[in-house]
């Protein structure tokens, strides 16, 4: 670029424990290239602040602030679930966008999200070649569900995984505890649409060292209620109690999801949510058992309490690596985390063209399921286990409770016309 241009940072879809790490990593980088970066504006929630000229002057916030999101859970600038459409489909919203680009000089453009977020991002990258106007657009990864390609995991979800995998042991106990009298099955409703990455990460529950029974639901495994019963029944009869991780995206053979509510979400996807209490349901009618259950919905991506060390040093990694993959000059890029050793965990950073990473998901390899459906291989946990390795606490209050951080979000002043999103 022949001038030196601002940044647009962007947090999109569901948010977690650490993107607000990769906010820091992309914040603090641009601060230490203010030779190549004027100022870094944060779209207030997600795309949707672009498109109205919502901006945050993040130049407005402290070093100690910026710092302080590396240790603060959510999205600090607003998330969104909001798709854009093609170009084809609706001029109108990338016009506007390249109205506010060139309104407050952004030449950078880093979108910080999931497979949709990729697909924005790699669409306001072809600004340059379709609209005339130079923008280099950088996604930022994050998802809890893991499911983006190429990369080895995706930021978000070791703290997840971490989360669902200490939850089950726990509750596991629990019910261990109570079994001969009380409860004797606890169902553990988690995310996971397509793929089952975090169902799967309830079976490091279980190790050599503490022998837990536990039955996995994948959504790569059509449910099969007759054999479900049957190895639930088994492991009651075997260890008194036996715990159910269940994934909210689990699908009978037809493809219906057992907790398909009938209503879509921003993304035209599937309104998930209740397959616990349909799965515990089953459990009662077929087998009589008495049981709880419990959703970990927010719990599971908000819990910065008990993130992955793993998992906060690759999200500050690759907001720093977008920054330094735009200085470049590179444009429709991921940086990505490639994964060099399991023992010692090993990883280094990549780049995939979004071209291979827009709308593409990362199921779970049928390698890492056990061949009765219901449980993890060794192989599988070999990948998940470096991922919630370490502990990251954030500081305390005297109080007891975790210090964390709210944004000033100073709005920088409008130019344009107001602009109606659709």
């Amino acid at each position: 670029m022949a001038k030196k241009m601002n940044a647009f940072y962007a947090q999109s879809g569901g948010v977690t424990a650490v993107i607000n790490a990769s906010a820091c990593g992309v914040i603090e980088t641009a601060r230490k290239h203010k030779d190549k970066i004027g100022k870094v504006y944060a779209g207030r929630n997600g795309i949707i602040g672009a498109l109205t000229e919502d901006l945050i002057d993040t130049s407005k916030e402290s070093a100690s602030a910026i710092a302080a999101l590396r240790h603060t859970p959510s999205g600090a600038f607003g998330s969104c679930r909001y798709k854009l459409k093609s170009l084809e489909a609706n001029k109108a919203e990338y016009e506007r966008l390249i109205e506010v680009f060139k309104a407050h000089n952004i030449g950078y453009f880093f979108y910080n999200g999931g497979g949709d977020s990729a697909d924005t991002c790699h669409k306001v990258s072809q600004l340059s070649k379709k609209m005339g106007y130079p923008i280099q657009a950088i996604h930022v990864p994050k998802t809890v569900d893991n499911d983006l390609p190429i990369t080895d995991n995706c930021p978000g979800f070791g703290s997840v995984a971490k989360y669902i995998a200490i939850s089950t042991r726990e509750a596991s106990f629990d019910v261990a505890s109570m079994c001969a009298t009380s409860t004797k099955v606890f169902v553990l409703e988690v995310m996971g649409r397509h793929a089952g990455w975090i169902a799967a990460a309830g079976g490091l529950a279980s190790d050599k060292d503490t022998e837990i029974p536990v039955v996995i639901l994948f959504p790569e495994v059509a449910f099969d209620r007759k054999k479900f019963m049957a190895n639930v029944d088994a492991k009651v009869k075997q260890y008194g109690y036996c715990s159910v991780v269940v994934s909210e995206g689990v699908h009978d053979a037809d493809g219906k999801f057992l907790a398909d509510q009938g209503l879509k979400d921003a993304f035209g996807h599937a309104q998930l949510g209740g397959v616990a209490p349909v799965v515990a349901n089953m459990i009662r009618q077929d087998l009589g058992y008495k049981y709880h259950w419990a959703v970990a919905d927010y719990l599971q991506r908000a819990a910065r309490h008990i993130a992955s060390k793993s998992d906060v040093e690759q999200a500050y990694a690759m907001g720093k690596a977008a920054v330094e993959l735009a200085i470049k000059g590179k444009n429709a890029v991921m940086p990505t985390i490639v994964r060099k050793s399991d023992k010692p965990y090993k990883w280094t950073v990549g780049e995939a063209p979004l071209s291979k990473v827009a709308n593409v998901e990362k199921m779970m390899p049928k390698s890492f399921i056990s061949k009765d459906g219901f449980g993890i291989t060794d192989k599988c946990r070999a990948y998940l286990e470096p991922l919630i390795q370490g502990e990251d606490y954030p500081p305390y209050h005297k109080n007891g409770m975790p210090k964390y951080v709210r944004m000033k979000n100073v709005a920088v002043a409008k130019k344009l016309a107001p602009f109606t999103v659709k």
